[in-house]
């Protein structure tokens, strides 16, 4: 097997909060020169099957993936996890209960966000979720956007579905160590994904890297599309310290929304090891 020279291991598809399906995904990946792929869905691994069927069809080579969502000092961070078997029993009855408050707190968005002037934002969010137990805040920016409420999802978040805004509505999502536990038990190599977008203080990142590593995690994200170059650096100096390989992925949404393409990110600095490295074996 040659080494791969373009990886992209963070998209999502209709089966969580994507505009694509595993199909097209797979074909965007592959006209863009991807040469090792994995759609890492939000709390979900049923379009692992199709992506890697789809994948298989294109010559294109595959990692299994997942992003779980993660309460980790009273904050949402996510883990992605790639390489594990996708049917392991622990990991889907988990992924099962990280979804179930999905629901109930998607219809307390809708009634904070009719209390200020914008009805029907629930039912019409549910226009916009292929998989109705994962409707989350990008269902309702899109509405929100399609409404004319705002210009684009970044306006959304800004002004209504961030901490202290009429739309934002905080959910226990699952352990750090049960996530990180889910992935490795299962085959798999854990991620750190998009560190920067936490806005953690220097302290409490370093004690998310720190308890990420002491509960067997391996790797971060450093090339991602959402960090800028100085994040990169600082993160791959980071991945350094804390013995942690480094992956790279686009975290592609949709073609109108994403700040990056599939496969169109930087490579990684120098001196990392890269995560596939640790997953030859798990490669379909």
């Amino acid at each position: 097997m040659t080494f791969p020279l373009n990886p992209d291991l963070h998209c999502h598809s209709t089966t969580s909060d994507g505009t694509l399906t595993p199909e097209e995904l797979a074909a965007r990946a592959k006209a863009n020169g991807v040469d090792l792929w994995a759609l890492t869905d939000h709390d979900e691994v049923g379009g692992q099957q199709r992506a890697m069927d789809a994948a298989r069809g294109l010559g294109l080579r595959y990692l299994t993936g997942v992003e779980i969502s993660v309460t980790f000092a009273d904050s949402t961070v996510h883990v992605v996890g790639l390489g594990f078997d996708h049917t392991d029993p622990r990991m889907m009855e988990g992924l099962a209960d990280t979804r179930d408050g999905r629901g109930p707190r998607a219809v307390e968005m809708g009634a904070q966000l009719a209390k200020v002037g914008i009805p029907g934002a629930y039912e019409g969010a549910l226009k916009y979720v292929g998989n109705p137990r994962l409707i989350s805040r990008t269902h309702f920016a899109r509405f929100l956007v399609e409404s004319g409420v705002c210009r684009d999802t970044a306006e959304v978040f800004r002004k209504y579905l961030t901490e202290g805004k009429p739309g934002f509505v905080p959910h226990r999502w699952a352990r750090l160590g049960d996530a990180v536990s889910w992935i490795t038990d299962s085959g798999g190599v854990a991620v750190i994904a998009h560190p920067a977008r936490y806005n953690f203080s220097a302290t409490l990142e370093y004690a998310l890297f720190s308890e990420f590593r002491q509960h067997g995690g391996q790797a971060v994200e450093v090339v991602t599309g959402n960090h800028s170059a100085a994040e990169v650096l600082r993160y791959a100096d980071l991945a350094r310290e804390f013995d942690l390989a480094a992956s790279r992925g686009s975290d592609f949404h949709s073609p109108d929304e994403s700040h990056i393409d599939l496969g169109k990110l930087a490579p990684l600095p120098a001196g990392l090891t890269p995560v596939w490295s640790l997953l030859t074996e798990r490669i379909h």
